[in-house]
């Protein structure tokens, strides 16, 4: 990271994490690293220090051959020994090739996730819109400017990828409750509702807080109020809005033209409703 990096976020913590890390992962790949970008949370706008990871990419000249793997996955794990935020960091190791747009039969890439483990990860439909926070919104550690190296993405392929996350990631979850019975899920699920009808309405990415203040005036009195709460929640504070949570989730998907299973959503007891 450069003298002008050693400030690119308001967290110290974070900056010094951002520093080793790419030092790291420059001193590891060497040639092969084209560029390291910073993305999600903070360069979208709603990074939390309370809930959020840091995000990064590393865009490598070619696909990394399998003898480097060890050595980033022991660099990531000293580092996340050192820096708190390293430990809540996810990287992806993306070669030029695939980078430049989203391509469902070339999505495998090396990866370390945020519980520290560190493998071959395979790519879902949230990587268009990832690629469309990065080409906008990321911040280059090192590297030209990622506009440079990812193709233009459209409205309408931002739309497909959201309606392809809710089939992917929230229609399950009609019938498997159990992650959404945690309030901080609860508020994480009903924000990013909001965030996946904002992009299916505009065709953009906003940080989760714009969107709900755009769906609080967009949904009506009902939801704006649960909205509210989900903005408001903290750690230690029950939400306990299972029930509304899974109705809004429901909406989003029908207005998504999301196919799903029917479910009981309406559990009588937290038992029921899978713990």
């Amino acid at each position: 990271m450069t003298e002008s990096h050693q400030s690119i976020t308001p967290y110290p913590d974070v900056n010094a994490a951002l520093s080793a890390t790419l030092a790291g992962i420059q001193a590891a790949l060497g040639d092969q690293l084209i560029g390291v970008y910073l993305h999600g949370s903070l360069a979208n706008g709603d990074f939390n220090p309370r809930a959020s990871d840091i995000d990064l990419l590393a865009a490598t000249r070619d696909k990394l051959p399998a003898h480097l793997l060890p050595e980033l996955a022991s660099m990531h794990a000293q580092l996340a020994g050192r820096f708190k935020w390293a430990g809540h960091m996810e990287v992806s190791y993306i070669p030029l090739a695939a980078l430049r747009r989203y391509d469902p039969a070339n999505c495998h890439h090396p990866a370390l996730r945020v519980d520290g483990s560190f493998d071959i990860d395979g790519h879902g439909s949230d990587w268009i819109i990832q690629r469309w926070v990065i080409r906008e919104k990321g911040i280059a550690l090192a590297g030209p400017p990622a506009a440079a190296l990812i193709d233009p993405v459209q409205p309408d392929d931002l739309r497909r990828a959201a309606s392809g996350i809710l089939g992917e990631w929230w229609a399950p979850m009609l019938n498997d409750t159990s992650r959404l019975q945690d309030s901080e899920y609860q508020a994480y699920a009903i924000l990013t509702m909001c965030r996946s009808l904002y992009t299916l309405e505009h065709g953009r990415v906003v940080s989760k807080p714009t969107a709900a203040r755009w769906a609080q005036a967009a949904l009506g009195e009902t939801d704006a109020a649960l909205v509210e709460r989900a903005l408001n929640w903290r750690p230690g504070v029950e939400l306990d809005a299972l029930t509304q949570t899974l109705d809004l989730i429901r909406r989003t998907l029908q207005r998504a033209g999301v196919h799903y299973a029917h479910a009981n959503t309406q559990p009588t007891s937290p038992e029921c409703a899978g713990g």
